[in-house]
């Protein structure tokens, strides 16, 4: 059965149809390409370069989406984290960021959500936390993503937002939400995830461009 048009009420689930021509919606316009996935196995550092191994971390995109998951850390009670390259070999570029945090815990007892002036940064070149602090037992990970926003841009800072969720070493859900910026005027070309203490035992961590 070939459809023209698609009336209201006229859908039959059970039927055959051959659609033809264009969606339209809000998002209709944005597509999402995946440019590199990197597989941890016992890794210090998982490094997105503009330029190295295929990586495009550049004018490309305005907008870029690093998604890992199933973040499992080799040592226990500890977290994963993110930092920018401005240029050079050194992951500091200077950033300042606002932290909330939410958790509930598997009995039911304990739930908050607060700022956690504790993890922010301001005008700071350190790490930046973007899981709670998980175990390294069999069944916990932490899962989560990154936008990092026009990162090529020599005129404005470099903003950016994540949202990270974690079973927490002490059998809680947590979820951490980061909002910051890059206040450098060099373009961002590199990315590096690392956990605050050990290796990576494994997971996948995944870079696309958004258009």
């Amino acid at each position: 059965m070939a459809l023209s048009k698609l009336a209201a009420n006229s859908f039959d689930l059970t039927d055959n149809y051959a659609l033809t021509g264009t969606v339209t919606g809000a998002n209709s316009t944005q597509k999402l390409f995946l440019i590199k996935n990197i597989d941890a196995s016992s890794s210090g550092t998982v490094d997105f370069v503009n330029g190295a191994s295929s990586v495009v971390l550049d004018n490309t995109y305005k907008t870029y989406l690093f998604k890992w998951i199933n973040i499992h850390p080799a040592t226990n009670n500890t977290y994963l984290s993110f930092n920018g390259r401005d240029g050079g070999s050194s992951y500091d570029a200077t950033k300042t960021t606002s932290v909330f945090e939410a958790y509930h815990n598997e009995g039911g007892s304990e739930a908050a959500l607060s700022y956690s002036s504790s993890l922010d940064i301001a005008q700071g070149t350190g790490v930046q936390q973007v899981s709670p602090n998980i175990g390294n037992g069999n069944d916990e990970s932490a899962s989560g993503e990154l936008y990092l926003f026009n990162p090529s841009s020599t005129t404005f800072v470099k903003h950016f937002m994540v949202v990270g969720q974690g079973y927490n070493h002490s059998d809680y859900s947590e979820v951490k939400y980061v909002a910051g910026y890059f206040n450098v005027t060099a373009a961002i070309d590199a990315i590096q995830f690392k956990m605050s203490s050990g290796n990576i035992d494994s997971g996948r961590i995944a870079l696309y461009g958004i258009k």
